[in-house]
């Protein structure tokens, strides 16, 4: 519990504001991927008709749509922003590996790329935290400010 809130009181020291925009953009880009999930059936079914889980596949595919648009408006407003990342972080280490990584690295592969960065800010805001301009900052200021 104490490293915890030393690497709490360590990330609000070094947090530059420009992290929290980029947190907001993330948590938007997220929630847009969780959107861009559900509207492309056709891509699910094709990516289901190919895994080797059928059985689970339509089941993660919704577990994964329902965690991108719950996960990314709590990254977007900062609100269990460690928790939300680490939830994320599992299902981006599958699109790296599962869905973009057979395609090569030369190839037009922009999704690579983009699973890529997600997963590195994922990690890096799961272990910096939210910062000042975040839910967690205002309800943690406010249980201190009822504690005294």
């Amino acid at each position: 519990m104490h490293l915890t809130d030393d690497i709490d009181r360590w990330s609000e020291k070094h947090h530059p504001l420009v992290l929290e925009y980029l947190r907001m953009a993330l948590g938007i880009f997220i929630f847009a991927k969780g959107v861009m999930f559900f509207q492309n059936t056709k891509w699910i079914q094709e990516m289901i008709a190919h895994s080797h889980f059928e059985g689970g596949a339509v089941g993660f595919a919704h577990l994964i749509g329902f965690a991108h648009l719950a996960g990314g408006p709590m990254i977007a407003m900062g609100l269990k922003t460690r928790l939300a990342c680490i939830i994320q972080i599992p299902i981006l280490i599958g699109a790296v590996f599962f869905t973009s990584f057979g395609r090569g690295l030369y190839t037009e592969n922009y999704h690579l790329i983009e699973s890529i960065i997600t997963l590195l800010l994922l990690v890096s805001y799961a272990f910096y935290g939210s910062g000042r301009i975040s839910a967690d900052h205002r309800l943690r200021n406010n249980e201190r400010d009822m504690l005294y």
